[in-house]
């Protein structure tokens, strides 16, 4: 996809690895816009107060953006709660509720409020985020892999239906990138700044790219094709034993 002279909204971008992204298409001479539920003000970034869990500020932040930007043509949903559960103990619905009201409805709502502008425009980009443990799921973080592998399959049928529009639908497939919470979690995981090296290399491909995944996210994307799955699955459920009885 082109990577300058575009107006671009990040939601669930007041931090992390989304505040990172905004920056970086921001250097590369791009207007950007971050949203977040309580955003600051940051050095060459707009920003806009956004609930991805709630429709009537969704619908505030789209008319408040549209009415400064009316050539928004890039729409990033990356909001996202990320718990971990023990599935043995009922009360994890709680922490379950609120992932999938962030990560997969916040997810839906943002594009709904958006779509129209960008098929009325006949041009635009819609870049959703999943995660590698859409495909091989991380067992500690069952819901928060269960929210990813919606979004993935909910970007695929996006895309469907936006064929023929001008719109392009294209999905980042994150590895563990090296976020505080992450970091604690995984050590082998991938530097921010390495993570978002690769990023905007594999946006810059023309034509855009269905599926950004990183290098490191490979492996957990092709499993089950390369029979690498019930091995790494696994491997990927022993952290389990940390959790409280086990």
């Amino acid at each position: 996809m082109r990577l300058t002279n575009r107006t671009v909204l990040i939601v669930g971008g007041t931090s992390g690895i989304g505040l990172e992204l905004a920056h970086r298409f921001a250097k590369d001479g791009n207007t950007v816009v971050v949203g977040g539920r309580k955003p600051e003000p940051q050095d060459g970034l707009q920003s806009v107060r956004i609930d991805v869990t709630d429709p009537t500020s969704v619908l505030r932040a789209r008319d408040e953006v549209l009415a400064a930007h009316p050539d928004l043509d890039v729409v990033v949903t990356m909001s996202g709660v990320l718990l971990t559960e023990d599935l043995r103990d009922p009360a994890h619905i709680t922490d379950a509720e609120n992932m999938v009201a962030t990560n997969l409805l916040g997810t839906i709502r943002v594009i709904d409020v958006f779509t129209p502008h960008l098929i009325g425009r006949s041009a635009g980009t819609i870049i959703t985020v999943s995660s590698g443990i859409a495909f091989l799921p991380f067992p500690l973080m069952a819901t928060y892999g269960a929210t990813k592998a919606a979004v993935h399959s909910y970007t695929e049928s996006l895309r469907a239906h936006l064929a023929g529009t001008g719109v392009e639908v294209a999905e980042l497939v994150p590895p563990a990138v090296a976020t505080p919470a992450m970091a604690k979690l995984n050590p082998a995981a991938v530097s921010v700044d390495d993570y978002l090296d690769e990023v905007m290399e594999l946006l810059a491909v023309e034509p855009t790219t269905r599926e950004i995944i990183a290098e490191a996210a490979l492996p957990l994307r092709w499993a089950e094709r390369d029979g690498t799955y019930a091995e790494l699955l696994e491997r990927r459920s022993a952290p389990l034993k940390t959790l409280p009885g086990r």
